[in-house]
């Protein structure tokens, strides 16, 4: 009896580790109490004011001044935007707001940022207080290993979401707010927003925060501004004002892109449109979607090198198009009632995939890209994709969430993690759902249909309608019945070891490869400063032999290149681009001397296919489905 007890008391004790552990100090979670009210849909009770310096072209520094109403004494919290609309993530610049003084009844207010939630700032209204006055500055990035670069010399880029902050507990659309700019003598400012102004100062229409966060400014020394249509205009600004010369041909295509998306949609969904446009070195990067406008950057060179390829004149079809898909008809996890509130991106296949397949047929049907350049652009995006062997492990609606993830960070290994292929491989899908309509109806319907019934509803609304998974396949379905639900999961959700390639076949044509690159791939090649060899011996090498990606599996992969390597050597010969093509033309092995910081090292690329480049080829005689889908209406 006493050893059976003994024994049930030996079971029901700690292991010998979970004994010594008790023997250390054990903390337990600390209570977060955030204090941040949920957004409520409510009006909040008064007008904010923003009064902003934007004169400090120089040192890219905007200064602020800003009222906010209050209606009560208490708690209160002030939010700078986080997540930001068509950025897909939190990239809200909150380390560039500085100097920040909060003041009531003109006694300076102490605040605190909240301890998770870091874009918040948690102050104590005192007793008899109107409203708060801030006082900070924006210090925007002045090289491009700080960010963005917004403010140059000759031309500026302001985003309101950067000049202020918001009071918590409301949806933004119910925040009224007034602003006013003063930019450098004798610049122009253009904006969605009117505004009315009185010299270097101008007055913005009063609006609600939402929409003024979705209306941001260009405005510059060199101007030039083209009607595209009596709803849509063309904004320039550039560095230099050469680069304003357009022909009036060229103008006329960018009017013939308003004319087709018009003719597409059969509805707009603005009141007026303006393309913001810089053609720039100086001003950072940007193509970036809103519902009235769009922020556009590319380098010089827009109109006066045009005969040189279509170089970056797929941008504007593009963010034109997000004025139907992605800004007026949205994914319910996309649409948030504050820059608070997370957003959720699985179905950016259905957002920036759409658009991307819209803006490259609308660049076609516009002429701002020919139709072969088109096909070509194509085929060097069914290319790269069916060679990415991450889609074996990755399925394409994870890739949604990549903006968070990564934050479009460089990565080792993009054929192997994947990157934003929503962007892509959501236009194949799209390719394929035009080719399934035209089989199933004789070639009676096609995405065009689509376009009206899911994009082309309610004309002039620049509100925005949410959609789920269930309203896509709904609507394809009332056009051409068929199981598009399983087609979309599948498409989306599943897993395969090839890029989805049937709207290609299925609308007439098949992906190639031969021994000489497109006019489109060379272009591409030398506006990129890169010699893409991915599908022969699977590299990019950037400029003087750096190696700028390596595909995985592929012989250079096996071969043991990495991204950072540099080429030195080919056969014998010191490294040139021409020298690497010839010796892969050659269908030998590839001897190489490698630099890997201070290492040298020697290796062969096992490889004997030759060069080889991806273009599109017509399956049989006649005029195909893509040949009708890219030619204009």
């Amino acid at each position: 009896m006493i050893r059976a007890t003994l024994f049930a008391a030996l079971l029901l004790a700690p292991s010998l580790p979970a004994l010594a552990q008790t023997q250390n100090s054990l903390p337990h979670p600390s209570e977060y109490d955030s204090r941040i009210p949920e957004a409520r849909n409510t009006d909040y009770p008064g007008t904010m004011t923003l009064d902003i310096d934007a004169t400090d072209v120089q040192r890219g520094i905007f200064r602020v001044k800003q009222a906010i109403p209050v209606a009560k004494a208490g708690h209160m919290v002030l939010l700078f935007p986080e997540w930001l609309p068509g950025n897909h993530a939190p990239r809200g610049q909150i380390e560039k707001l500085t100097g920040l003084k909060i003041r009531a009844g003109g006694k300076e207010l102490a605040w605190r940022r909240d301890s998770v939630e870091v874009f918040a700032f948690h102050i104590d209204v005192p007793a008899g207080a109107k409203k708060l006055e801030l006082e900070f500055q924006f210090v925007s990035a002045t090289a491009s290993n700080q960010g963005r670069i917004v403010m140059a010399p000759m031309m500026l880029n302001l985003q309101w979401q950067s000049m202020s902050l918001y009071p918590a507990g409301y949806f933004t659309r119910r925040i009224p707010v007034q602003a006013t700019v003063r930019y450098p003598e004798g610049w122009t400012a253009v904006s969605a927003l009117p505004a009315k102004a009185s010299g270097a100062t101008y007055s913005y229409q009063k609006t609600d925060y939402d929409t003024l966060v979705d209306s941001p400014v260009f405005a510059g020394r060199w101007y030039r501004e083209w009607a595209l249509s009596p709803d849509v205009d063309l904004n320039v600004f550039a560095d230099d004002p050469k680069e304003l010369e357009a022909k009036p041909e060229q103008i006329e295509k960018h009017r013939e892109l308003v004319r087709q998306a018009q003719a597409l949609f059969g509805a707009q969904h603005f009141d007026k449109y303006e393309f913001l446009l810089a053609i720039s070195s100086e001003l950072g990067g940007i193509g970036l979607e809103h519902h009235r406008s769009s922020e556009n950057q590319v380098d010089p060179g827009y109109f006066t090198d045009w005969d040189a390829g279509p170089g970056e004149r797929n941008l504007l079809p593009h963010e034109y198009t997000h004025s139907w898909a992605g800004k007026f008809r949205r994914p319910a996890g996309i649409w948030t009632p504050d820059f608070r509130t997370p957003m959720r991106g699985e179905l950016l296949w259905a957002y920036e995939g759409l658009d991307q397949f819209w803006g490259y047929v609308l660049g076609s049907r516009s002429g701002l890209f020919s139709t072969q350049e088109t096909l070509d652009a194509l085929a060097a995006i069914a290319a790269g994709l069916d060679n990415r062997p991450a889609r074996t492990w990755r399925p394409l609606a994870d890739t949604g969430f990549d903006p968070v993830l990564s934050a479009r960070r460089p990565k080792p290994w993009v054929s192997w993690q994947r990157s934003e292929d929503y962007y892509n491989e959501g236009l194949l899908i799209w390719l394929e759902a035009d080719s399934i309509l035209r089989a199933k109806s004789g070639g009676t319907k096609s995405m065009d249909d689509f376009a009206r019934a899911f994009l082309g509803i309610n004309d002039r609304d620049w509100g925005v309608v949410t959609f789920e998974m269930e309203d896509v396949a709904r609507t394809l379905n009332a056009i051409v019945p068929y199981d598009w639900m399983t087609f979309l999961k599948q498409r989306t959700e599943g897993l395969s070891d090839r890029a989805p390639l049937a709207g290609l076949t299925g609308n007439g044509y098949r992906l190639v490869y031969t021994d000489e690159p497109t006019p489109w791939f060379k272009s591409n090649d030398k506006r990129r400063n890169q010699t893409d060899l991915s599908y022969s011996i699977g590299l990019v090498l950037g400029r003087g032999g750096a190696i700028a990606s390596v595909t995985w599996d592929s012989p250079a992969f096996e071969a043991g290149l990495d991204l950072g390597d540099e080429l030195i050597a080919v056969n014998g010969m010191a490294f040139t681009a021409d020298r690497l093509k010839d010796a892969i033309r050659a269908k030998e092995p590839v001897k190489l001397i490698v630099k890997s910081g201070d290492r040298i090292r020697e290796l062969a690329i096992d490889y004997r296919g030759g060069l080889r480049y991806p273009r599109l080829e017509k399956i049989g005689e006649g005029e195909a489905g893509l040949d009708r889908l890219l030619a204009p209406r």
